[in-house]
């Protein structure tokens, strides 16, 4: 019966190819190279009577919808990469970006700087020339760097999603994840400091010349590590890790004149250096990685570190305490003699952060420690980096005449406990004020005034008996008392 079946499908084909209607593949089974498979048949069939040909598909209803999908999801697969290549070029501009298409800009490229801005902001205008310039360099790197702007008063959503406070904000989103940027913003300086994301974890250097170029490039936005007698194995760990923040080389070899210009005798060694402040240090081991990140770690900020909203953005990520001086003025002879002993307390401190502040340069913050004009200056104070500080007996200012002696005598008191506890002053709102933005300020303002308007208004139902009466008057004055120690707690 099988044989016969065969026979007279075969004749069927061989009728058709001849009369040169149809056309039709069908496979043996691997299982039973007799067996022919029930796969769709489709045939083209001309019409006689028309000039144009009609073709119609003829087999099993349900495969050929696998067909048509299979045929559809080709089209479409063969479309999107240009639709996509077409909408964004790498090409020395800046790109517009909004809502619509924000998301795929994003995922285009490796390595994009977004502005958020505000037309009527007028540090936006004058960013904006700026970014003009910077885009075909930057767009000319061998890994490039699109700048992309984004109306964020506008696409409010977006502002939302990437929490935008204040106008501009800048992120550089390396594979999808934004970074918030606090460099430059002159093109020059601000190219040089996006190099800095697309440049290799682990720079190897050849040469004392090879050296010099490194440092020179890498400017003095970020500190740089530069080992030396080091693998670069041995830190290529902690480079990934720490890539936004330093950066990180090796030097393969140097002379003793490169040892005497970085004032280190032994190796291996691994020198931190801080441009930007002319700061440098050296560690030479044990050379494991947990000791390593510990010196990484305590040395990406410098020594001494000047308090302003930069400043504090950089703490955010260190858990130790600050040691924080209030001077009159940052400027002053007096206190630059007394940063430098600041400096050489903090080298023999590493557990610790050390910082100052000028009264004249940020005097909301400086109110906030309980300083005003009258206060005796330099007070030192260690800050836990949010609304709690702690004087230390005994020490509370620095007098003029022997000050290091006094500075050492204030961390001993520390340590030993010899401390009083305290809550930031009324001026911390100004603190919060310039480190998170007026606009999330007048928000918060907002939330509250509204929350506190519908706890308040109510339905006022008749009351009968004195009981409801006093049942509702105890009921108010819970809630007014919950109001007011949330208040006293704000």
């Amino acid at each position: 019966m099988f044989e016969k079946e065969k026979l007279r499908r075969h004749r069927s084909l061989q009728t058709h190819m001849k009369e040169g209607h149809s056309q039709s593949f069908t496979p043996p089974s691997s299982s039973n190279p007799g067996m022919i498979l029930a796969v769709p048949r489709i045939f083209i069939r001309k019409k006689a009577e028309s000039s144009t040909s009609s073709f119609s598909v003829s087999g099993n209803p349900s495969k050929m919808s696998s067909v048509r999908f299979l045929v559809a999801l080709c089209i479409i697969s063969s479309l999107v990469p240009s639709i996509f290549s077409h909408e964004f070029k790498i090409d020395g501009k800046v790109l517009e970006l909004d809502e619509s298409n924000f998301d795929a800009a994003i995922s285009s490229f490796d390595f994009i700087f977004v502005d958020f801005y505000a037309p009527w902001c007028g540090h936006c205008k004058r960013l904006s020339p700026e970014l003009d310039k910077a885009a075909p360099m930057l767009s000319g790197l061998t890994k490039p760097i699109v700048i992309a702007k984004v109306n964020a008063d506008k696409y409010s959503r977006l502002a939302s999603k990437y929490k935008i406070d204040g106008f501009p904000t800048l992120k550089i989103f390396m594979h999808g994840v934004p970074t918030e940027y606090n460099g430059p913003r002159k093109s020059d300086l601000l190219v040089r400091y996006l190099r800095k994301f697309v440049a290799p974890d682990v720079t190897v250097l050849e040469s004392d010349s090879g050296i010099t170029e490194f440092v020179e490039a890498a400017g003095t936005a970020f500190p740089i590590f530069i080992g030396f007698g080091l693998d670069e194995s041995a830190i290529s760990n902690l480079a990934i890790k720490f890539k936004k923040n330093a950066w990180f080389s090796v030097a393969k070899d140097f002379s003793e004149k490169t040892m005497a210009l970085y004032e280190f005798d032994k190796v291996p060694a691994l020198l931190a250096l801080h441009p930007n402040f002319n700061e440098q240090n050296i560690f030479y081991g044990p050379v494991e990685e947990k000791f390593l990140e510990e010196f990484i770690q305590q040395s990406l900020l410098p020594l001494t570190l000047p308090i302003s909203p930069e400043g504090l953005k950089l703490l955010k990520d260190d858990d130790r305490k600050i040691v924080l001086t209030i001077v009159e003025d940052e400027t002053h002879f007096e206190s630059k003699a007394l940063i430098k002993l600041l400096r050489a307390a903090a080298s023999a401190n590493r557990d610790l952060v050390f910082g100052y502040v000028g009264f004249n340069q940020w005097q909301d913050f400086a109110e906030a420690f309980e300083v005003d004009r009258k206060t005796p200056l330099p007070k030192m104070v260690v800050w836990d980096g949010n609304e709690v500080f702690f004087s230390v007996i005994g020490s509370e200012s620095i007098h003029s005449e022997d000050q290091g002696s006094q500075i050492t005598l204030f961390l001993e008191r520390f340590r030993e406990g010899k401390v009083i506890q305290k809550q930031l002053g009324p001026s911390f709102f100004g603190y919060i004020t310039s480190l998170i933005g007026m606009r999330t300020v007048y928000i918060i303002v907002f939330l509250i005034a509204v929350m506190f308007l519908i706890a308040t208004i109510g339905k006022e139902e008749p009351l009968t008996t004195g009981t409801q009466y006093r049942s509702a008057s105890a009921s108010t004055t819970i809630a007014d008392n919950a109001r007011l120690s949330a208040h006293k707690e704000d």
